[in-house]
């Protein structure tokens, strides 16, 4: 192998994003990238909110959503929504 091949293995760690996770949201999937020893990330593609842990200072991971911030985008949308719908029909 010459020295401009590289393997599989390191191909892909090229493409590793640590300290980065994805929204939950299905329909964002934004990279989130908390700074360290933040308790809380917002996403800033949809706005919804996650708590984080931390595994070790440098190596973040999503423990779950933020319910309030979270149910009240998606009474916004709701309504947003239901809006639209009596306005069309």
């Amino acid at each position: 192998m010459s020295d401009k091949e590289i393997s599989t293995a390191e191909a892909l760690r090229k493409t590793r994003t640590y300290g980065k996770f994805r929204c939950h949201n299905p329909s964002c999937m934004g990279r989130l990238a908390p700074e360290a020893g933040q308790a809380h990330v917002k996403c800033p593609e949809c706005g919804m909110e996650f708590r984080v842990h931390w595994i070790r200072p440098d190596f973040p991971r999503i423990r779950g959503p933020v319910w309030d911030v979270n149910r009240k985008l998606a009474e916004k949308v709701l309504k947003k929504k239901e809006k639209e719908q009596s306005n069309g029909a």
